[in-house]
């Protein structure tokens, strides 16, 4: 059988070289040091604003015995994107991965948001991540094959009050997937999305230390606690990893539980 093997399945990213877009701060720190730690060459990639926590956390991946350099990179702008794809690709040989992390969220009553709230999250969640991943699954088709991993969101499934126009973008992350999975496999790129719960992370502390939230929204969740970075990592090292070799156009909801109501 095409595939099979009595090789011991592999979760290594050994010798790879990946960029993940977010990568200063919250889960995308998570994401880097992580897939560092798998054996990736990591590019952390992010604002020009957020270069001294980019370069704090290369740094600790360095100190540690991995791979790393900050990058500047603005998803919403086409420029940004296709020279962080080419300094990756002369400075390192290759680009097998891309993990789309970066996203902003605007909460607010769905008949209170402005034209320009909408543009702004439109912008970085779904223009970004579709371009993110036309630039580097050009670059991946050249050199015969890789693996992009979209960051989306349990609301690509369910809606939820305040959060309309997020939802909304990560219900496209969720179909681009599907769309640039179906036409880049069959030229070798594999193109998954993750959809996490609700993550407690540095950003999101006034969320989780909020009691209305907690109440509302805990026994939501079947298996009983909210996200860690920690789980959304141990997903996306799944599918850049050889055990995931024959999974694309899927998006892997890490929600406890969530959306089985």
């Amino acid at each position: 059988m095409v595939g099979d093997s009595q090789e011991p399945i592999s979760f290594s990213l050994g010798r790879q070289v990946g960029i993940v877009t977010g990568g200063a701060n919250g889960i995308g720190r998570t994401l880097c040091e992580g897939l560092a730690a798998a054996g990736a060459t990591i590019v952390v990639a992010d604002l020009p604003t957020q270069q001294e926590q980019a370069q704090e956390v290369a740094r600790g991946i360095v100190k540690r015995g991995g791979s790393a350099s900050p990058a500047e990179l603005d998803v919403t702008k086409l420029a940004s994107i296709e020279q962080l794809v080419t300094q990756t690709v002369a400075g390192h040989g290759r680009l097998d991965f891309m993990v789309n992390n970066a996203g902003i969220n605007v909460r607010k009553p769905v008949l209170d948001y402005v034209e320009e709230e909408w543009d702004r999250i439109a912008a970085v969640n779904l223009k970004g991540v579709f371009f993110c991943c036309q630039i580097a699954g050009r670059q991946m088709v050249r050199q015969g094959g890789g693996r992009i991993v979209n960051i989306a969101s349990q609301l690509a499934q369910v809606a939820m009050a305040e959060r309309s126009i997020y939802a909304i973008t990560k219900a496209g992350v969720a179909q681009l997937t599907r769309a640039f999975a179906l036409e880049l496999g069959p030229r070798g790129v594999a193109v998954n999305a993750v959809g996490p719960t609700f993550v407690s992370t540095p950003l999101t502390t006034s969320m989780f230390t909020d009691p209305g939230f907690v109440q509302e929204n805990l026994p939501k969740i079947p298996l009983g606690r909210f996200g860690t970075p920690r789980d959304v990592l141990g997903a996306v090292q799944f599918l850049l990893s050889p055990a995931a070799s024959l999974i694309s156009g899927h998006t892997l909801l890490v929600d406890g539980g969530y959306t089985s109501h």
